[in-house]
């Protein structure tokens, strides 16, 4: 199922797509939705319209991303219901403020801002440390961190636990499709997972080995071997389709050879300590 087939379909067959989707029956969603299954039968079929408050009540049981709810919203006659806004409007000064803010405070360690379909929105100085391995090319905007990270000319060829970060970041890719439908995401899974690579891929419940709590990525470097994990933080309440999609994600270092490298490296880094600026940010 993708986003573009469903825009061109009336909102009680969205809805029935969508259900199937979430691998809903009629009864599950019913007794989830608290209506009856009968009415819902007729808003699926058509033979009833939904009200706007049914319309976002049933997005909300089938936890929609905002953007797909105002598809439905508009597939049923209604205006949409949540604003996309661009980073660089004036009405998001405070959100550009704190993503500055998490950017530069999380120096002397890597951190990227990225939006729904993993482009570069931002990153932080120590950021350049990983982007110095990526060929320029794969860094001319539009940015995709996941094609940068996988790519032959990207991270990947310094990646030296590279089948099992790979199969992480496909994993959480894949996810991420299951809950957007995003025809976009399918053609970027399909792009990386067809790049090159050398090493075993384990299934996602097999990345664990013992004693391990997280997948680390393990890169080698002019200055070193590094190690690290991530964090990955959303905004918690976000009305906005720009905010619900954007993600930061936060690299700490594993072990302390890791850490002493960056904060040797951000020591000698002009600007270290300051999030990068752009247009957006």
């Amino acid at each position: 199922m993708t986003t573009t087939a469903l825009s061109r379909r009336p909102v009680g067959e969205l809805l029935r797509q969508w259900r199937e989707h979430r691998r809903l029956s009629q009864l599950d969603l019913s007794i989830q939705a608290d209506i009856s299954t009968r009415h819902l039968s007729f808003l699926e079929t058509g033979r009833s319209k939904p009200s706007r408050d049914m319309v976002l009540h049933l997005a909300e049981e089938l936890d929609l991303p905002l953007r797909e709810r105002n598809r439905l919203l508009l597939a049923a006659g209604f205006a949409p219901e949540f604003s996309e806004t661009t980073l660089d409007a004036p009405g998001m000064t405070a959100v550009r403020a704190a993503l500055r803010q998490i950017l530069a405070g999380h120096e002397p360690y890597p951190a990227v801002v990225v939006d729904g379909r993993w482009n570069l929105v931002e990153g932080n100085v120590s950021l350049g440390l990983l982007t110095s391995l990526v060929d320029p090319e794969l860094l001319a905007a539009p940015a995709n961190v996941l094609r940068a990270s996988m790519h032959p000319k990207g991270l990947a060829p310094h990646i030296v636990n590279l089948g099992e970060w790979r199969s992480h970041l496909l994993g959480r890719l894949r996810r991420q499709i299951a809950f957007s439908a995003d025809p976009e995401l399918e053609a970027l899974y399909a792009e990386v997972r067809a790049y090159p690579c050398d090493q075993p891929e384990p299934e996602e419940a097999e990345l664990a080995g013992a004693g391990e709590l997280v997948v680390p990525l393990r890169l080698r470097h002019d200055a070193g071997e590094l190690t690290f994990f991530s964090t990955i933080a959303t905004f918690g309440t976000p009305l906005d389709i720009t905010l619900a999609e954007l993600a930061i994600e936060s690299f700490f270092p594993a072990d302390r050879r890791t850490a002493e490298i960056l904060r040797s490296a951000a020591a000698t880094q002009p600007g270290a300590g300051d999030a990068v600026t752009s247009s957006i940010l």
